[in-house]
């Protein structure tokens, strides 16, 4: 088995079956350890929704496939010694899609997202993995010209109240739900979801091109990402994880007045979903979103995720919006590499004093990104160290 000595790049020479047996094992020995951890779900509930004061919450398991099969049990080892306050209950890979699990011609989340690949998911979106790569990309948009629409929307968006739709998550819920925090999630919610749909480049042409087409698909995302919502509130899940990366490393991808036009009231619409379920929100938005954070707290947000300190300033995010919302993420995971492991603890230590410490701890404790491969394994050791101290 791969040792956690191994040099960075060396784990990719692994078989698919090795590969598979790593993540297999991960996962059994971090499930394990959950289940001895202490209950928590009304404590969590109470510290995100800004109830009462406590430690700072934390979230490590936010992690590329690679770094699990790179570090293995050395990383397992982490998680047992200090289990994550939060579960994920994850019903399918977003990527892959239920169907693409649940019928013919199936690919592992392990084959899809360590070597290269390539499949169309259930909305007819073709995705792309490199070899070398830590994620899959959409490369191929099924809806190439807007007199598809109407059959798009009719025929092709998925069906979120399918049967079984969620059944991968009901083993983790069943182990966990009635005693530890647990989320599920709405991947690609509007935006992500229509340049994956659309493309990039077409999307950003259709905001002044075909407005009333992109309201309309709009619109059919909106219906979609409710459905979703509504079976998550059946299962016993304390939040839903919304995701739509909006920025760039310098600010939104369209202008925040166009953001208000097109985006705002579908996400009341989706939060106050959410909430009428009794779930708490959490909504992850890569980049600069500093822009829209007012908004997204006015609409109902009660955490907001990553917050990317090299495109922000979390001093200021701090400043503006403590108290006022719950903060997840601010690790700087492009600083976990480089650092040494001091560093590393000295930077936790700095996060947690700015985005928690001054409001009742109502902070999650997350690497701003997937944490990846090339990140040492005695820097992970002072990740987990340092989020855990108190």
């Amino acid at each position: 088995m791969l040792t956690d000595n191994s040099s960075p790049d060396s784990y990719r020479s692994l078989s698919l079956s090795e590969m598979e047996g790593i993540v297999a094992r991960f996962k059994e020995r971090v499930e394990a350890a959950q289940l001895t951890s202490p209950a928590n779900k009304e404590g969590v509930k109470n510290l995100i929704r800004r109830k009462t004061s406590g430690r700072c919450m934390v979230r490590l398991n936010r992690l590329s496939t690679d770094v699990i099969v790179r570090h293995g049990d050395g990383l397992a080892d982490l998680f047992c010694e200090f289990p994550d306050d939060l579960v994920w209950a994850v019903p399918y890979d977003f990527a892959l899609g239920y169907r693409a699990l649940g019928g013919g011609n199936q690919i592992s989340s392990v084959a899809a997202l360590m070597q290269e690949n390539e499949w169309v998911d259930e909305w007819g979106i073709t995705w792309r993995h490199a070899a070398d790569g830590v994620g899959p990309n959409p490369v191929g948009h099924p809806l190439k010209d807007w007199s598809q629409l109407d059959d798009y929307i009719q025929n092709k968006i998925p069906n979120p109240h399918e049967p079984g739709r969620l059944a991968g998550a009901m083993p983790t819920l069943a182990l966990h739900g009635s005693r530890q925090y647990c989320v599920g999630a709405v991947n690609l919610v509007l935006y992500e979801r229509l340049t994956a749909v659309r493309g990039m480049e077409n999307t950003l042409a259709d905001f002044y091109t075909n407005p009333d087409e992109i309201r309309r698909l709009c619109a059919a995302l909106t219906d979609y990402a409710v459905g979703l919502v509504q079976e998550w509130g059946k299962t016993e899940v304390a939040g839903i994880y919304l995701t739509d990366d909006w920025g760039s490393q310098n600010a939104l991808m369209v202008s925040p007045p166009m953001w208000r036009d097109f985006f705002k009231e579908h996400y009341r619409r989706i939060f106050a979903e959410i909430h009428r379920a009794g779930k708490d929100v959490l909504f992850h938005s890569c980049g600069n979103v500093f822009s829209i954070m007012p908004d997204l707290i006015e609409v109902g947000a009660d955490v907001l995720d990553p917050l990317q300190p090299g495109p922000m300033d979390l001093n200021e995010i701090a400043r503006r919006f403590g108290g006022k919302v719950s903060f997840s993420g601010g690790i700087d995971d492009q600083r976990l590499e480089e650092y040494t492991p001091q560093e590393v603890k000295d930077m936790v230590r700095r996060t947690i004093d700015t985005l928690g410490t001054p409001f009742g701890n109502s902070y999650i404790v997350s690497a701003a990104n997937m944490i990846l491969p090339s990140v040492p394994l005695e820097n992970l050791q002072a990740l987990f160290q340092a989020s855990h101290a108190r």
